[in-house]
């Protein structure tokens, strides 16, 4: 279950492993830009599988070129969302076979052919949901709060707008309870794994397979490998560590692979009835990567 920079270099690392892989996304941050519906977590995954991932940006198409966002800058439209030429195409057609009556899971199955990724990819729900920001200053989309103004301003709050009614797509829920692991990715866990666990039919569905998922820190000690994780943590009155984490994810999972560095807050999560598994688990480079996956493969017994 995967969404964020953070997730895709687990996918990666587990795709490499020569396993059946499901990844079921988030939809929670997807947005209309342009009159285009961009959905960053998925097409995130399949450019990382599809080796297209810009790597030092963690999202979008290497070596793209930026000419139509230089135009619409001519045109005086806002251009804080850096999407390159070849990015634009997919979320271009994506928008067109919305359009034209396709679900969010025929496209994101149709677009993994097109980029030859043999890995499924199934959105969590093909309904929409809005991750939304509440700060000092006003309510803001996700991509507003943390792309446009950097995340700089103080975060009171999380919402998870249509969550409550989304049905949760029966793929993912099929998914869930077939395999043999349930890996939560070290996505954020509030904006890249929360808005999933929002969604009745899938937290549910975890609750009930819960001895077999395993959920991976993107935490260590009281600060996140990347991205706004803390902040949003603060925000919701969750401890800033790994056993805040685990304690969040304590009704729909039994295990949780944490970093090397955060043994000595292992018994308070033992607590919790989870099981512990410590490893680095930082991901520079490839190599690291598929030393976290293969780790988690070999070493998590459910």
């Amino acid at each position: 279950m995967a969404g964020g920079t953070g997730s895709v270099k687990l996918v990666r690392g587990l795709a490499s492993q020569g396993i059946n892989l499901n990844v079921v996304c988030n939809v929670g941050d997807n947005y209309w830009l342009y009159g285009m519906y961009v959905c960053p977590d998925i097409d995130t995954i399949i450019y990382g599988l599809a080796d297209l991932l810009d790597f030092d940006r963690g999202w979008g198409i290497k070596n793209d070129t930026f000419n139509f966002l230089r135009q619409m800058e001519v045109f005086g439209e806002e251009t804080w969302f850096r999407i390159g030429d070849r990015d634009a195409a997919t979320h271009l057609i994506r928008t067109n076979m919305l359009k034209n009556g396709k679900n969010l899971s025929d496209i994101t199955e149709w677009m993994c052919e097109k980029f030859a990724v043999t890995v499924k990819i199934i959105p969590v729900t093909d309904n929409t949901i809005e991750t939304r920001i509440t700060t000092d200053k006003g309510e803001l989309h996700l991509q507003e709060f943390w792309v446009k103004h950097r995340g700089k301003d103080k975060v009171e709050g999380i919402q998870y707008v249509g969550a409550d009614k989304a049905r949760p797509n029966p793929q993912a829920v099929n998914a869930i309870h077939d395999s043999d692991l349930v890996i939560l990715a070290p996505g954020n866990p509030l904006t890249s794994i929360g808005p999933m666990l929002q969604i009745k039919g899938i937290r549910k569905e975890l609750s009930k397979m819960k001895k077999k998922v395993v959920a991976v820190s993107p935490l260590i000690g009281d600060k996140a490998i990347s991205g706004p994780a803390a902040q949003y943590m603060e925000a919701a009155g969750i401890d800033v560590n790994a056993y805040g984490l685990a304690k969040m994810y304590s009704d729909v999972c039994s295990n949780i692979v944490i970093d090397t560095k955060d043994k000595s807050i292992g018994k308070k999560i033992q607590n919790l009835d989870m099981k512990i598994y410590d490893t680095k688990i930082t991901m520079k480079n490839q190599q690291a990567e598929e030393a976290l996956a293969s780790f988690i493969l070999k070493q998590v017994h459910v």
